[in-house]
């Protein structure tokens, strides 16, 4: 029933991170033109160059403020980390219970730690 639950949370994280794509790329490009814009502001010496990069880095701040559904998207892509992770630690969990002779070889090493 796990197992079900999490192909379930999976495919749903897909849906939405695959309808969230665009606005993800656009928040990308924008915060990297704003990134830049603002190094290019802390080196330049020019007051016309300062004054056409802080322009530059407030349309850019304005489209990634635009783009703030993208965050949807970037949750999406946390839970279908979730997923995963957890997916391969039930198949873990699942092997060990499945093997009689390992929760044996524990049990023995145990006790021969104290003796």
């Amino acid at each position: 029933m796990k197992k079900a639950g999490l192909l379930i949370l999976g495919v749903v994280a897909v849906a939405i991170l695959l309808s969230n794509l665009a606005p993800m790329l656009s928040l990308v490009i924008s915060l990297i033109v704003m990134y830049y814009a603002y190094k290019g502001f802390l080196k330049t010496n020019s007051t016309f160059n300062k004054v056409v990069l802080a322009v530059i880095a407030v349309i850019a701040l304005f489209a990634s403020i635009s783009n703030l559904p993208a965050i949807i998207g970037l949750v999406a892509v946390y839970a279908l980390y979730v997923v995963y992770k957890n997916w391969n630690k039930s198949k873990n969990i699942l092997k060990e219970e499945s093997d009689p002779f390992t929760n044996f070889e524990k049990e023995w090493n145990e006790l021969n730690k104290n003796h």
